[in-house]
């Protein structure tokens, strides 16, 4: 993995769902990380735990923050999707331990 897209995700997992205590990470609502060196870009694919979370607007909008603030990149362009949704085996091992499932 490269040290870059390490960054990324390290800014990812400072997020936290408001309802669940784990990073959005683990909770495996990030399907997709690619990153441009050329371009300083980054396209993120991700969910959200329903299409009525409370926190639609926000959540999405703190990824873009974090991930901005890496220096290298200058643009992210993230796709909020809902195929295939988000359901508990997304989560990762240490996420299911944390929450006890």
């Amino acid at each position: 993995m490269s040290d870059l897209k390490e960054k990324i995700i390290s800014e990812i997992k400072k997020i936290y769902d408001p309802e669940i205590p784990v990073n959005i990470f683990e909770l495996g609502l990030i399907y997709k990380i690619e990153v441009n060196k050329d371009k300083k870009k980054v396209l993120i694919e991700m969910t959200l735990t329903s299409p009525n979370c409370p926190v639609a607007e926000s959540l999405p909008n703190s990824v873009k923050e974090n991930i901005l603030k890496i220096n290298g990149i200058k643009n992210v362009d993230l796709k909020l999707v809902w195929d295939p949704p988000w359901t508990k085996e997304k989560m990762s091992e240490a996420a299911k331990l944390e929450l006890n499932l």
